[in-house]
C-alpha cells in the first residue's frame, strides 16, 4: 500500500542527490523550452519539452514542500522553491502565450548581439 510518509522521508533522506539532479535538470529543461519557443518550433515539438520541464519543476516544488511539512525553513528551501516556481512559470508562459515569449527572446538576442558586436 502507498504511504505518503515514506515518500516524504525518502525525499528528505536523499535531499543532496535529489537536488544535485533537479537543479541542473530544471534549468536545462526550461532553457530547452525557451530555445524551442525562440526558434519558433511547432507545438508538436514543444509539448514534450514543456511536459518534461513542468514535471521536473513540480517535483522540485513538492520536494521543498516536504521540508516545509517538518518545519525546516531555511534559505536553501526558499531558493529551491523560487527556482521551481520560476521554471514552472516560464513553462506556463510558453504554453499560454508563445508569441510574447518569442518576441521577448528575439529582442534580448538583438540587444545582446549589438552589445557584444555580433551584429553586422
Amino acid at each position: 500500500m502507498f504511504n505518503f510518509d515514506h515518500l516524504c522521508e525518502f525525499s528528505r533522506l536523499n535531499c543532496a542527490a535529489i537536488c544535485a539532479f533537479l537543479v541542473p535538470a530544471n534549468l536545462a529543461a526550461t532553457l530547452q523550452t525557451m530555445s524551442l519557443v525562440g526558434l519558433n518550433r511547432p507545438l508538436v515539438q514543444l509539448v514534450p519539452a514543456i511536459t518534461m520541464a513542468t514535471m521536473l519543476a513540480m517535483v522540485m516544488i513538492f520536494h521543498v514542500l516536504t521540508w516545509f511539512m517538518i518545519g525546516v525553513v531555511m534559505l536553501p528551501t526558499y531558493i529551491l522553491l523560487t527556482l521551481g516556481t520560476v521554471c514552472l512559470s516560464i513553462n506556463f508562459w510558453a504554453i499560454v502565450n508563445r508569441k510574447s515569449m518569442r518576441q521577448l527572446l528575439t529582442e534580448l538576442w538583438l540587444l545582446a548581439s549589438r552589445s557584444f558586436g555580433w551584429a553586422k
